[in-house]
């Protein structure tokens, strides 16, 4: 189910959704005239790099993919820039401050939680490590690992959006 799918009435008027009208964005109610848009969330990432090259791979703790390898990273908070969000999300999970954070690419995807299938718009950045030695497993982070970019198989990374944005890294590194 959607977001969209949620919103059986209008949540300002109780006026029951058109039929026709119930996995659409926007809402528009017949009764009192509201126009609600559901929009995706945003989620941001970052390809976490050290001196010799490699990646900061973590190990996820819970579904969905739950135990697939990722990139430290999450949702965007409101009122809160997506760089900001990455580096709060990188401090959360695994405990490192980040310099030369670089935009890399986006990608849509879908996040399976709680019966609900939430479309996301995916924020992958590049950054470095201030000290990698630091990396540690901390929020919903099972391990984490350091590998270069080539020898990561596609088929362990726990998102497609996230598998093709280790592509994208791969041609802009060579």
């Amino acid at each position: 189910m959607t977001p969209a799918e949620l919103f059986r009435f209008c949540p300002r008027c109780a006026a029951p959704r058109p039929a026709d009208n119930h996995a659409q964005s926007p809402l528009r109610c017949g009764g009192c005239g509201l126009v609600f848009f559901f929009n995706p969330t945003v989620a941001a990432a970052a390809f976490v790099h050290d001196p010799a090259g490699r990646i900061l791979l973590i190990r996820r703790e819970k579904e969905p993919a739950k135990g697939k390898l990722g990139v430290p990273g999450g949702f965007i908070d409101f009122g809160e820039a997506a760089e900001d969000g990455m580096r709060r999300e990188v401090r959360e999970e695994v405990g490192l401050e980040l310099t030369d954070v670089r935009f890399l690419v986006s990608f849509p995807n879908s996040y399976f939680y709680r019966e609900v299938t939430y479309p996301v718009v995916d924020l992958y950045f590049t950054a470095t490590a201030v000290a990698p030695d630091r990396a540690q497993p901390l929020d919903a982070v099972v391990s984490v690992e350091w590998r270069l970019p080539a020898e990561v198989p596609p088929e362990e990374i726990a998102f497609p959006s996230m598998a093709l944005a280790l592509e994208k890294l791969k041609e802009k590194t060579g």
